[in-house]
């Protein structure tokens, strides 16, 4: 195990220094944010190389914020998940049939201490769902009966507060749902309403459970026999259908991290590793519409951002409804336990490298900036 950094780091050190892990794995206080050195080059989720570890190879606005990228690359075989593989890895359960004819869902969710790599070199002890931090999408369909099996293989009492409509049995907080080291909690519950939901403990202090890695998103499909008047719609949101299936869906998680708790984020990142799409970008291709499902749990700092370089998006709050809240934007604002809906298209731009960020521009530099490769389709 890594021993924390002898000297204090704060979010202005972040900036001006930073950390690097030399070839020992020793760590030292050096430049943090500065330009990538890799011999085998970035590649994307198939494998292709999009450029050399001379950043000059790269397209030109790659190279002129490579000197914003973390230097070196996270173990993420040690810390138990893969960010590209977080993208898509949704968690459907397991189905059964109730007594009554109803669908039942099934989700196991454990919450299980673990220290987690963030960016190079920095280690987080962090409290997790199922051993990875944001905790699994679990993805269902609207009107089902849902069952959460919860074990608390923690070091404190923990729970799962869900986001949507449930008795006041299964909110999960103190006195309805909180459970304490080596105990079982079983949450049940209806799938409603439709939309782009989340996940994480109420157990106190509210603030260090939620920052130490505990929440996750909780997406709701609608049921396009329940949307007759948006069928088609309803039908491209159901997972696995084939008008689903069109679409380039994405579960991005906004988080940062504390790493010396003096109530201020030292790293920020979209899905836990700080610049893990920018050094990976997410290929999407032309011809497929692309879908977002984000949300923000960064503590410590009352709003966040998602800004979409070269293009603009349709926004659903919550999502909720089947028809766009904020029509052609840019940029939109979530606080903390915010969450909606993107859909935008890449279909009239040519290929290349599409920046995606937080638009407060120390977040970005602090970890919170990603691209989107853009490719021809494929024959």
């Amino acid at each position: 195990m890594r021993r924390w950094l002898p000297v204090v780091l704060n979010r202005r050190r972040f900036l001006g220094a930073g950390i690097i892990a030399t070839a020992g794995a020793t760590l030292a206080a050096r430049e943090t944010l500065g330009q990538s050195d890799t011999s085998q080059g970035t590649k994307n989720h198939d494998g292709d190389r999009l450029g050399s570890g001379n950043m000059s190879e790269m397209p030109g606005h790659a190279t002129n914020h490579g000197t914003m990228m973390t230097v070196g690359d996270v173990d993420e075989v040690r810390n138990g998940f893969d960010t590209s593989k977080l993208l898509t890895d949704w968690d459907t359960g397991t189905i059964s049939q109730l007594p009554d004819g109803r669908r039942l869902r099934t989700f196991e969710i454990d919450a299980i201490d673990k220290e987690i790599e963030i960016a190079p070199g920095v280690m987080f002890p962090a409290w997790t769902y199922n051993g990875r931090v944001p905790g699994p999408a679990l993805r269902a369909t609207e009107g089902e009966r849902l069952r959460v099996i919860f074990r608390n293989y923690g070091s404190h009492p923990h729970s799962i507060h869900f986001h949507g409509i449930h008795s006041a049995r299964m909110d999960g907080v103190p006195g309805a749902g909180v459970v304490g080291p080596g105990e079982e909690f079983i949450y049940e519950f209806d799938a409603e309403p439709f939309g782009c939901h989340l996940y994480h403990c109420h157990a106190l202090p509210l603030k260090r459970h939620i920052h130490k890695g505990l929440y996750g998103l909780f997406i709701i499909d609608p049921d396009p026999g329940r949307h007759p008047e948006n069928t088609d719609i309803a039908r491209s949101r159901l997972l696995g259908t084939k008008e689903n299936n069109q679409w380039q869906e994405f579960a991005m998680v906004m988080n940062a991290f504390d790493t010396n708790f003096d109530d201020e984020n030292e790293v920020y990142a979209v899905n836990t590793v700080a610049h893990a799409y920018m050094k990976r970008p997410i290929p999407v291709r032309r011809d497929r519409p692309v879908r977002i499902y984000l949300a923000n749990l960064v503590e410590f700092d009352p709003i966040n951002s998602f800004h979409l370089h070269a293009n603009f998006f349709n926004y659903f709050d919550h999502g909720t409804t089947l028809t766009p809240t904020q029509l052609t934007i840019d940029t939109v604002m979530q606080c903390q336990g915010q969450r909606g809906i993107i859909e935008f298209s890449f279909e009239n731009h040519e290929p290349g490298l599409y920046m995606f960020h937080a638009h407060q521009s120390e977040f970005a530099e602090l970890g919170w900036m990603s691209f989107f490769d853009v490719q021809e389709a494929r024959a």
